[in-house]
């Protein structure tokens, strides 16, 4: 049974057209009037719904009853990270989002080779965050992880911690400088429902200057140990250690 992202909020009862790729893809699995489909709005939980009607580019379906089911991590988890070059950015907004994080935040860091401005840097948001739909889809969270914009990462460090990001977050910067503790002995010392927020630089991690800004920022320099990861990796790592 498919498990569609969709964007109107659902209501028992409701007799609604499905958004324009979620009809899609009904259309291309060959659905049927009758068929039952299951459908999340990002709201909590999720719906069963029956096909009603299905037309040339058109599906309409009834919302039928709702499941509170989540499977969200244990606490809020953000990842703000300098973003890898080519698709690399694709994989870890992905596979972050299976793993649970609650949002991402991409940035421009020294090392990172990737550069977004204007209308691309805001066309990749869409698509990052079109990413993180159809992970949701695929690994049933039923909530989304925001995707927000490309930012700088000297600006967002002076800015005040995501607004998804309820009370006061512990901050751990991935970090390569002397005086580092292991991440996991960082994790075991805060409560277990206490929000963390990530960074992590891009090839190369961050540069000295930008290591430094974030320890003044409040982010406590953490470790994964003595082997050098790539740049998605090593967050990826560090989001499923919190994750879990």
């Amino acid at each position: 049974m498919p498990r569609l992202y969709c964007a109107t909020p659902l209501n028992a009862g409701a007799e609604i057209d499905l958004p324009e790729g979620a009809a899609r893809h009904v259309q291309v699995l060959r659905h049927q009037p009758g068929d039952t489909l299951t459908l999340f709005d990002g709201r909590g939980g999720q719906w069963q719904a029956t096909v009603l009607a299905m037309g040339r580019s058109r599906v309409q379906v009834r919302v039928d009853h709702h499941e509170a089911l989540e499977r969200e991590a244990g606490r809020a988890v953000w990842l703000a990270a300098g973003m890898p070059a080519n698709e690399r950015m694709d994989w870890l907004v992905e596979k972050a989002t299976e793993v649970g994080a609650a949002g991402i935040v991409p940035l421009h860091t020294a090392h990172g080779v990737l550069r977004l401005q204007g209308d691309r840097a805001l066309k990749k948001q869409a698509h990052w965050q079109a990413v993180a739909q159809a992970a949701c889809e695929q690994c049933g969270r039923n909530r989304l992880p925001e995707v927000l914009p490309v930012q700088e990462i000297a600006r967002w460090l002076s800015a005040p911690a995501p607004d998804g990001l309820a009370g006061e977050p512990l901050k751990c910067v991935l970090s390569l400088a002397d005086g580092t503790r292991p991440l996991g002995e960082v994790l075991a010392g805060a409560a277990p429902d206490r929000p963390v927020l990530f960074l992590s630089g891009a090839e190369g991690g961050l540069s000295p200057a930008e290591d430094a800004q974030a320890r003044a920022a409040g982010f406590v320099p953490v470790t994964l140990g003595p082997r050098i990861l790539r740049a998605e990796t090593a967050a990826l790592a560090a989001l499923t250690l919190a994750a879990l």
